[in-house]
């Protein structure tokens, strides 16, 4: 039963036309965000004018992790079970890259081993390189582990491993997804907040993400805490997500009106060292992932 269709009904006409399953659907979407986690960090790492041999690491895994995911997902047609086994290395990877890359940033700030004193911590958070954004490698990583796996039977929280091998969670894989959306909005809002606190926080339209992340985050992680949800937790969570794609898209059309210099022309270096571009499409990311956990957890769709 999906979710999805049981707040909106005619949404059936679409998801009939999905290219796969709910967690195809959400391993396609954890490797196109492999992608532009690349490219995100190759920006990032652009601002000093020379990415030193250290920085490219993440840069070029992004890049080559999409590439490897999307193969995969091309292998299971025939081999399910080798593109599996494929799909997690790379996402087991992804976690340390991200858990490293996080720890590195830390250090960097000299928040690990630099003694900075606790009332300069916020201020070093705000102007150091930002440890959250490499986590975001990390929460994809725990993203496609869940989704790799199959359900079996569906909603119970036993996954199937390789041949007979099962593991019990504590949570069905749909409310595991509610959770992973929590987090992962809530990562994004604390972000956008240290980002937009270099200006003060002092435009007023600052302050429209971090308002709705926060009630996302409520907003989903409750779900999650619910066994069976009523019809209108499932609307209002729904109403959310969507909330969360526009105010991505949104932020992203301001982010590059704020970077377009006199007549609307485009100057790369802006861009570089100007508002991040693609960081407001986080927001929408988490929103549209949220969106797919709705779908049916059934691996085999009936006619």
């Amino acid at each position: 039963m999906s979710y999805l269709t049981e707040v909106f009904p005619p949404a059936r006409v679409v998801v009939r036309r999905l290219p796969g399953t709910r967690d195809q659907v959400m391993l396609l979407l954890a490797a196109i965000t492999e992608l532009f986690l690349g490219i995100d960090i190759y920006f990032a790492h652009s601002i000093s004018g020379t990415i030193k041999t250290n920085e490219w690491i993440p840069i070029v895994f992004g890049i080559a992790a999409g590439i490897i995911l999307l193969l995969a997902g091309l292998i299971a047609f025939r081999n399910r079970p080798l593109a599996t086994v494929l799909a997690n290395v790379v996402f087991l990877g992804s976690i340390v890259v991200g858990l490293l890359g996080a720890y590195f940033h830390l250090v960097r700030a000299n928040l690990i081993g630099g003694g900075t004193p606790i009332a300069d911590t916020v201020s070093v958070l705000i102007w150091a390189p930002p440890f959250l954004g490499p986590l975001f490698f990390a929460l994809n990583g725990v993203l496609g582990i869940s989704a790799a796996w199959i359900e079996d039977p569906v909603n119970s929280g036993r996954l199937r491993l390789l041949g007979s091998t099962h593991v019990q969670m504590p949570y069905s894989k749909t409310r595991a997804y509610f959770f992973i959306v929590s987090v992962g909005l809530l990562a994004t809002t604390i972000s956008s907040v240290l980002d937009h606190a270099r200006i003060n926080l002092e435009n007023p339209w600052v302050w429209i993400p971090t308002v709705a992340g926060i009630f996302a985050v409520v907003v989903s992680a409750a779900l999650g805490l619910i066994r069976r949800p009523s019809r209108s937790d499932l609307t209002i969570y729904t109403v959310t997500m969507v909330l969360m794609c526009l105010v991505g898209v949104v932020g992203f059309v301001l982010h590059v009106n704020t970077n377009l210099i006199a007549n609307g022309t485009i100057l790369m270096e802006r861009f570089v060292r100007g508002s991040p571009f693609l960081a407001p499409l986080v927001f929408a990311n988490w929103g549209l992932i949220g969106l797919v956990a709705l779908l049916d957890p059934r691996e085999e769709r009936l006619a």
